[in-house]
């Protein structure tokens, strides 16, 4: 990391996670910039007691800008805000889709990096009201990072790391990959995966109440403890499953999953749902 002062431009900042990021922000001695053109955005900037500053002056000299818009917007934001930033600038964007779908707009003389919230693990030791309260991370629970950095350019990959630890603090570890590996972990590991699984567990909850007629109380008690159980289990291998829960998870592989799941990490498979994701008819290279 580095103990330089910065200045940081984030566009996008009345947005979701360009509000978040700016809560951060915005408690640092470093000078920050706060850009947004959608009236309701702005709104928020301004009632969050942070100053609207047009983008084309905040990039002008900033050290890092960071592109806190959605992935199908990065391609024509970014096409405009780059030729106007200064040589050596740190672009960060907040999900690897688009950089590894080469929309960024390109320069040469500009470094490139991609940072993604790992948000507060499930194992955590949270020890106090407000780090159980903050289930996305960000505010009090600490959460590791996972980025991407483009370059062999060490003096702006410890800027970049500064800028990272701070808009997403509190963060224990930045762990760094490539472009291509993050996009593996984001979508195909966490959001095709794990968040999937996630919305299924409530649509089986739901089938239990509904169908089933068990009480919800009963059945939301039962599935929570063991859905930790099964985390513990499965990925830490705290304790064995019981033979008779083996032979029930065997069961249902066959109900619930198709044999050729894996090919999900396969490069074709990646560029299809990123494809749909950002409603691009080709992935470029």
């Amino acid at each position: 990391m580095t103990e330089q002062q910065l200045t940081i431009a984030v566009v996008g900042a009345g947005g979701k996670m360009g509000m978040r990021i700016s809560n951060n922000l915005q408690r640092t001695d470093h000078t920050v910039y706060y850009c947004e053109n959608a009236p309701a955005g702005r709104e928020r900037t301004v009632a969050a007691g942070r100053t609207v500053t047009e983008t084309d002056v905040a990039v002008a000299d900033a050290d890092v800008v960071i592109l806190a818009v959605p992935d199908i917007a990065l391609g024509p934001v970014s096409a405009d805000v780059v030729p106007k930033v200064r040589p050596g600038t740190v672009l960060l964007t907040l999900d690897p889709a688009a950089a590894y779908a080469n929309l960024l707009y390109r320069r040469e003389d500009i470094e490139y990096a991609v940072a993604h919230p790992c948000h507060p693990s499930v194992f955590l030791q949270r020890r106090t009201e407000a780090e159980l309260n903050d289930t996305f991370g960000g505010i009090a629970a600490p959460q590791d990072v996972v980025a991407a950095f483009e370059s062999a350019n060490t003096e702006a990959r410890a800027v970049a790391e500064t800028v990272i630890r701070l808009m997403y603090a509190p963060v224990l570890e930045v762990h760094w990959v490539t472009v291509k590996q993050l996009a593996y972990l984001e979508p195909t590991l966490v959001e095709v995966v794990a968040c999937m699984i996630g919305a299924l567990l409530n649509d089986a909850l739901r089938e239990t109440v509904d169908t089933v007629g068990v009480p919800e109380p009963a059945a939301r008690a039962m599935l929570m403890g063991h859905v930790q159980v099964a985390l513990a289990n499965g990925l830490r291998g705290d304790n064995p499953f019981s033979d008779a829960c083996l032979i029930a998870m065997d069961y249902g592989r066959q109900k619930l999953i198709k044999d050729d799941w894996k090919s999900i990490f396969d490069d074709a498979e990646l560029d299809a749902v990123l494809k749909q994701m950002l409603h691009l008819e080709h992935i470029h290279r």
